[in-house]
């Protein structure tokens, strides 16, 4: 398993949009994620908006449970989120993920943020494992 630290967000879309994510796997059970903060990330208060570290836990906690999942795609089924501290422009936020349980069907994941280390936000989600063939991805798929 490569220790260092990849772009994730290489298609178009909304992660790609708001600066992408980089993420690394640690083991099979454990995965870090980190973006930097921007302008765009911001809300009226100055500091980074709810919404964009919602987005971000689910890209990176997402990531983990699809690469724990062998790589098969994987939707959001519940996340839960709590916000605990802040943070600002120019802070670099480390996501640090924990596969607590795999099924067939489910991951279940907790998941912290981190910034100047202190927790942020912490989440625990579960995500549903999809069965598809390639035929079903599409083209390219």
């Amino acid at each position: 398993m490569s220790n260092e630290f990849q772009q994730i967000s290489l298609k178009t879309g909304f992660m790609k949009h708001n600066g992408g994510v980089m993420f690394r796997n640690i083991s099979e059970t454990e995965y870090e994620f980190k973006s930097t903060i921007d302008k765009n990330h911001l809300n009226t208060a100055g500091i980074t908006h709810g919404g964009y570290l919602s987005a971000l836990i689910d890209a990176g906690a997402g990531t983990a449970a699809h690469r724990s999942a062998d790589n098969a795609p994987c939707v959001t089924i519940s996340l839960d989120l709590k916000f605990i501290g802040s943070s600002k422009i120019d802070d670099v936020i480390y996501g640090n993920v924990k596969i607590l349980k795999k099924t067939k069907t489910l991951v279940f994941v907790y998941c912290e943020l981190k910034c100047n280390n202190k927790i942020i936000t912490s989440a625990s989600g579960v995500w549903k494992i999809l069965k598809v063939k390639p035929s079903d991805l599409g083209p390219g798929g």
